[in-house]
């Protein structure tokens, strides 16, 4: 025990032993750039079309990610300066574990909620309240917009979907048209929380944005979502939805789960804002709260039944691939970063066109190319801008994406869900009216928090 504590005592001066300068070699000309260029684009092309081929988005970028850190470690190594690109890789991971952590914990709440059929009960209770096509468009957009910034937009998306699907099977235009409507309002929604979108909890993580700042983009956020539903409301018939979908019970332990989950982002919230800890230690301490009660749930569970409740399998049911997914694009991008052509990107937009016409170009390359790269792109740039300008490039990655039915995972997700009602060519027919709700929320935001783009961050 003695011999291990002197090896500890000793660790950190032998870890810190090696002082390399660290350099960074500009390879935006060098063959090994151009080769990592090409072949990001070559993995983000499969990516896009995973609809269609059904080869899951993971696989490529992680491929990539590992061909691009190979390549500069050849070159760093083949000039003599292997620490270099050791340290950057190692910060890209350690970015990554941050996100990872923080979204396991949330995604294992969620498939316990899931399983516990909190989203079912509410899903029934929707349908038995025998709405109109048109309340039930407005409703679901609302509670979308709202549910969207605790439960993230995806998970937010699939749940409205089940319930416009349900009621709405014989009325094609309807789901159409309310898919749409939940992809806009569910994106718009988590615009405005560091838990509605991978993109705001990039933000938040960085220290760039406080938590109680992501408040002033509530109104902006609303007002994306109500301008294009306006207009879409009189695109559906005022006629009665019904359905015959029985009563479904939560089962033992739900509601607690769900005031576990709500203590949780409390948790994670505190260890960030008093305790200047990562917010994944606290998104993990509150996976201790789900874990401990699982035990108990499980435990009584089992007098009645054969298995009980296992908050290991819940584990196990979360989006791996959309979390390994993001291994491959963080690590892909910050190669990139590394051989220097985000300064490049950065110098071309951020410069030349002005920080406000560049966030809002942003947001329209987050409809195209997924608004995670993109977000980090800017973060792994960080240009020189007040707090009202990074609360814009927040604003538009979020809302950017509803542009497309394929710039979100909402509407990715949806498209599947749907079979065949919801659609690329039905969404895209509704672009210019989404449009019009991206121009006004951006100018909201001008005019309403005109006084924080003189806010240094």
């Amino acid at each position: 025990m003695i011999k291990l504590l002197k090896l500890l005592t000793f660790l950190p001066t032998s870890a810190f032993a090696v002082s390399e300068t660290l350099t960074a070699l500009d390879l935006t000309n060098h063959w090994v750039g151009y080769t990592a260029l090409v072949l990001f684009v070559l993995a983000y092309i499969l990516v896009m079309v995973e609809e269609f081929t059904h080869f899951r988005k993971s696989k490529p970028v992680i491929l990539v990610a590992g061909v691009i850190w190979g390549l500069i470690g050849w070159v760093y190594a083949s000039q003599g300066l292997p620490h270099s690109a050791e340290v950057a890789l190692k910060q890209n991971i350690l970015e990554y574990s941050e996100l990872f952590l923080f979204l396991l914990v949330a995604m294992t709440y969620i498939e316990a909620m899931r399983e516990r059929q909190i989203f079912e009960a509410l899903k029934i209770w929707l349908i038995s309240k025998k709405l109109t096509f048109r309340q039930l468009f407005w409703l679901t957009g609302f509670l979308a917009f709202f549910i969207s910034p605790i439960a993230d937009n995806l998970t937010t998306a699939l749940i409205m979907g089940a319930v416009v699907l349900a009621v709405g099977a014989g009325n094609p235009r309807f789901v159409s048209v309310a898919f749409i409507n939940i992809v806009v309002a569910a994106n718009a929604g988590g615009a405005f929380s560091p838990f509605g979108d991978i993109t705001t909890l990039m933000v938040w993580q960085r220290d760039i944005v406080e938590f109680s700042q992501f408040s002033n983009l509530f109104i902006p956020s609303l007002i994306n979502f109500i301008v294009p539903a306006a207009i879409m409301h009189f695109s559906i018939k005022n006629d009665i939805a019904t359905s015959n979908q029985s009563k479904v019970d939560i089962k033992l332990g739900g509601i607690t789960i769900v005031a576990l989950f709500i203590i949780t982002i409390i948790t994670a919230v505190s260890f960030h804002n008093f305790l200047h800890l990562p917010p994944a230690m606290g998104m993990m301490t509150g996976l201790s709260y789900l874990m401990i009660a699982a035990y108990f749930i499980r435990k009584s569970e089992c007098k009645t039944q054969q298995e009980g409740f296992d908050i290991f399998k819940k584990v196990a049911n979360a989006e791996w691939d959309t979390l390994l997914f993001f291994f491959g694009v963080i690590l892909s991008v910050g190669g990139l970063g590394f051989m220097g052509y985000l300064a490049l990107t950065s110098e071309a937009m951020y410069i030349s066109l002005g920080a406000t016409y560049a966030n809002i170009l942003v947001g329209v390359l987050s409809a195209v190319v997924d608004n995670i790269p993109v977000m980090f792109a800017v973060l792994s740039m960080n240009p020189d801008m007040s707090l009202g300008q990074w609360l814009l490039v927040t604003l538009t990655t979020g809302v950017g994406g509803s542009l497309l039915s394929i710039g979100s995972a909402a509407g990715v997700a949806l498209m599947g869900q749907s079979k065949g009602l919801y659609t690329f060519g039905s969404h895209l027919k509704w672009t210019g009216v989404i449009a019009l709700g991206y121009g006004a929320s951006i100018g909201v935001h001008l005019l309403m928090n005109s006084a924080l783009f003189d806010v240094p961050v």
